[in-house]
């Protein structure tokens, strides 16, 4: 057999594995929401490390009445999302920042028309410690 027909055979069987492997991408919140991954950064900060994990949900609408819901959606997204996807090896993020807005914006650019909250996490073992900003 040729190398190319090796490469070709080797990526046929890894392909199917591959397309198993692949996660949803929304998450069943407990205020009742569901959140669709938007896109996760990371890069250095002035804490360190830091994974951002954005996420969108159509229909949220944070207000005063509903900060507690929020608070655990985002504690949810976090402890039961976030953890899991850290890396296994190398550089371990010292901070963790959840982001849920009712539609997609840009990360770093002003949209006063979105509605976006975030909150900070110190991830400790597998639990996601809140941290106020």
């Amino acid at each position: 057999m040729n190398r190319l027909a090796a490469i070709t055979a080797a990526i046929s069987i890894a392909l199917p594995a591959m397309a198993q492997e692949v996660e949803p991408l929304r998450v069943k919140l407990p205020s009742g929401l569901e959140a669709k991954l938007l896109e996760v950064l990371s890069g250095p900060s002035s804490a360190g490390l830091v994974y951002r994990f954005r996420f969108v949900a159509e229909g949220f609408v944070p207000s005063e009445d509903t900060v507690e819901l929020v608070q655990l959606d985002l504690q949810y997204l976090c402890d039961a999302y976030a953890l899991d996807r850290l890396p296994g090896i190398g550089p371990q993020p010292s901070q963790i920042v959840i982001s849920l807005a009712d539609r997609p914006t840009e990360f770093g650019v002003a949209d006063p028309s979105a509605r976006q909250v975030f909150e900070a996490f110190s991830p400790e073992g597998r639990a996601c410690i809140w941290e106020m900003f």
